[in-house]
């Protein structure tokens, strides 16, 4: 715990920066491992100060909650906060949680402090420190029933949190409890943000920040439904840099601060700012969006669009002009299904032809923007599969394809890299695709050569990357998020397709250049 609870007030000291002295202290004495497990990524102030700025709580007693407190930056900097603004206030009632029993006694001490610092100006602080988990604690607020005998919660009129982040088993505890929002293994920060907007008062502010990755996917919409019919959104900052925002506990996330409100009649407005981490937060972009444009919650996918600026507006019109999708073209999106552990028997680093048959097989380091290369030769990638009866589950027909990456990679400057795959390529029956590949077809038939290609330029564009970034903030590209994904006409995805095949030239600058003359945004600079 290193020194933590021998450090000493100065004199005048805002309980925040107290707060954030002795939990730096103590992150700076344990090892990475145990902040990874814990899910521990402590509040920098100027985030805290941010977050706390966005209440707009003016009554006379305040029921405030953090139900991940940590060393109590984040309750400390909002009570700070209204104080400084409200003259009326009193009173504060304030509970914590915090399980981690090296944490708890360093919390200790910022409640302390915090209650002397709001005596010393006339303001009642009670504090309530709870050790239990805070999911298992309140789980029969996930119960929808008239049970006389389950206890009522008090609710609160603010919740703030910087939950822990880290993925929980399908048969955890926790897991269990929260059943109506989860969809395969949850993040617990999702549960924590449902919880607590349960423990909402009507027209109570939740404030929270956490990784941007329940914006879309088919993990996060059960949790979206349930969350957004609670929670009407109204402020949104948006972290771009992944490194910047949490670099003393050195993580890599790409976070977002939400500030919702418990209101039974939605705004019609939702403000968007952005910046690039804390260097520039004083400088952040800050633009209003219709509401109806950031997130449809009669939409199928609920998904959460966070444009932060007149371009990427401009990108989000263009898409919400087009009617079409992949499934109305009779085209699909599978994910590749060789799984190589799964399947090394019967994987090959050269071309085997003997009492069996070969073939290739495409891995991700295999597909570039608008290229296939082939074979690659890398350690532990064999670049053959065999073809028999027992890997014929694992292989497809060789026919036209494109071959989209699952995963883009820290240095890839594209979220969507793909490459078309035509059934010339090589003389074979079937081809394997890794499962870290995606491929999209048309099953019943074959992908034109100017679809292929057009819908190819299409997904390495800067206008779909744009798009995509809209709304995805991890490397993953899921096929559900394909599916949904709307498109232009058919007509004009072979026209572009035509163009590029005419020019003969495959370039990622020169099928820019095409898409660009179909759909350009049109914003002012």
């Amino acid at each position: 715990m290193g020194n933590s609870l021998s450090v000493q007030k100065k004199e005048q000291e805002l309980p925040s920066h107290f707060a954030d002295r002795i939990g730096y202290d103590y992150a700076t004495s344990v090892s990475q491992q145990h902040k990874k497990e814990n899910g521990q990524f402590f509040t920098p102030l100027e985030v805290a100060s941010l977050m706390a700025s966005y209440t707009q709580f003016v009554g006379d007693s305040v029921r405030i909650l953090d139900p991940g407190c940590g060393s109590l930056v984040l309750s400390c900097a909002l009570i700070e906060h209204i104080v400084s603004f409200n003259g009326k206030l009193k009173s504060v009632e304030l509970v914590a949680y915090e399980t981690d029993s090296e944490l708890i006694p360093i919390a200790r001490k910022s409640l302390e402090y915090l209650v002397q610092w709001g005596a010393a100006r006339g303001i009642a602080i009670h504090t309530k420190l709870q050790t239990e988990d805070f999911i298992l604690h309140n789980a029969d607020c996930f119960k929808e029933t008239s049970n006389l005998f389950i206890k009522p919660v008090e609710p609160f009129d603010i919740v703030i949190s910087n939950p822990p982040y880290f993925k929980l088993s399908i048969d955890d505890k926790r897991t269990l409890a929260a059943k109506v929002i989860v969809n395969g293994h949850p993040n617990i920060y999702s549960i924590f943000m449902a919880l607590s907007a349960k423990l909402l008062k009507t027209n109570g502010e939740l404030i929270f920040i956490t990784p941007r990755s329940y914006a879309a996917g088919g993990y996060f919409k059960t949790f979206r439904e349930y969350f957004f019919k609670i929670i009407d959104l109204d402020k949104v900052h948006l972290f771009v840099s992944r490194k910047d925002t949490f670099s003393r506990d050195k993580v890599l996330q790409e976070t977002v601060i939400i500030k919702g409100t418990k209101r039974a009649m939605p705004e019609s407005q939702v403000i968007i700012s952005s910046s690039g981490g804390l260097k520039d937060l004083q400088f952040s972009l800050i633009k209003t969006f219709p509401k109806k444009d950031i997130i449809d919650i009669k939409s199928k996918e609920k998904i959460l669009y966070l444009p932060t600026n007149d371009y990427e507006e401009a990108v989000l019109e263009i898409f919400k002009s087009w009617s079409g999708y992949l499934a109305k073209y009779g085209i699909k999106i599978s994910t590749g299904p060789v799984v190589a552990f799964r399947s090394l028997e019967f994987i090959r680093e050269n071309f085997e032809n003997g009492t069996e048959q070969s073939a290739p097989l495409f891995w991700l380091h295999n597909v570039k923007q608008m290229k296939l290369e082939w074979p690659i030769i890398r350690p532990n990638k064999g670049q053959y599969i065999n073809i028999n009866d027992k890997s014929m589950p694992t292989l497809i027909p060789n026919r036209n394809y494109i071959l989209l990456r699952r995963f883009s990679s820290k240095d890839d400057k594209n979220r969507l890299i793909a490459a078309p795959y035509f059934c010339n390529f090589i003389a074979t029956d079937y081809i394997g695709v890794e499962n870290k590949v995606n491929y999209i077809y048309r099953p019943d038939g074959q992908l034109q050569r100017n679809e292929a290609i057009g819908l190819c330029a299409l997904l390495n564009s800067r206008l779909f990357d744009s798009y995509f970034r809209i709304f995805n903030g991890n490397v993953n590209v899921s096929a559900t998020e394909l599916r949904e994904m709307s498109m232009p006409p058919l007509e004009t995805i072979q026209e572009i397709g035509d163009a590029i095949i005419l020019m003969n030239n495959f370039s990622l600058e020169k099928t820019n250049s095409i898409v660009s003359e179909y759909f350009e945004p049109s914003y002012s600079t």
